[in-house]
Parts: C-alpha cells; structure tokens; sequence
C-alpha cells in the first residue's frame, strides 16, 4: 500500500536528517536553531509568543531558553515600561550560531536532494506543497 511505504520512507528520512542535523549543529541543537531561526524574524519576543510556532508547553520553553540563555545564545531584557514582561532577543553569538546552523541544514538537504535531477527535486516539493495542502 502507498501509504504504508511513504510512511516507511517518511520516517526513514526525517530520522536520518535529525541524527545528521544533531550531529552537524552540536553543541546547539536543533530546536535552538529553530528558537534563533524564529526569533531572528520577530525579535524581541516575549517567550509565550514562541508558543504559536512552538510544539511545546510554556514550561519546556522556559527551560530551553534557560539553557540557550546559558550558552549565551539568547539575551532575556525586563521591558522598561512593566517590568513583568520579559524580552527575549539574540545575542551575537547566537546570530553566528545561528548562521553556521543554516549553514549545516542547507547542506544536509542540498546534499539529499542532489541525488535527484532539478526537475525531479522542484516535483518533489510541488507534491509535497499538494500533500501539506500548503
């Protein structure tokens, strides 16, 4: 059955590039990198607004930006105006760690989808579009 082999490959692929992706990153991890990716786009945010992009509890949040925080990835800043509110935006050395992480994702995937033609990698990703009904 289709469904059953895309499955399997499925989660072939997506096990192999997080083991290469963990791999390639560390000492950051791959939801760090995500944290920085995000919070390079909406910077500063406040860490329960991570949660909309975020498969995760507020407590599991609290505790990766404790570690990110440091590893000196992350800067956390009391809003001057209600000092309840915490900011949280990218220190450089998290702006460079994110860099270096694009770096080794878009090598991961570039060196995956290189083992199929151009035609064959843009059909791949307009039935992957159709499959996520994006």
């Amino acid at each position: 059955m289709v469904s059953e082999e895309f499955t399997r490959l499925w989660m072939k692929m997506t096990r192999d590039w997080k083991d290469s992706l963990e791999d390639g990153l560390a000492p950051l991890t791959e939801g760090q990198l995500n944290v920085l990716d995000i919070l390079l786009r909406h910077e500063p945010m406040k860490p329960s607004e991570l949660l909309q992009y975020l498969a995760t509890t507020p407590a599991a949040i609290t505790t990766l930006l404790d570690r990110m925080e440091r590893n000196e990835l992350i800067v956390r800043t009391r809003d001057n105006q209600d000092r309840r509110i915490v900011w949280v935006s990218v220190s450089e050395k998290g702006r460079s760690e994110a860099q270096r992480g694009a770096e080794v994702r878009s090598k991961l995937i570039g060196d995956s989808l290189d083992r199929i033609s151009s035609h064959n990698q843009q059909l791949l990703v307009y039935l992957l579009g159709k499959v996520a009904n994006a």
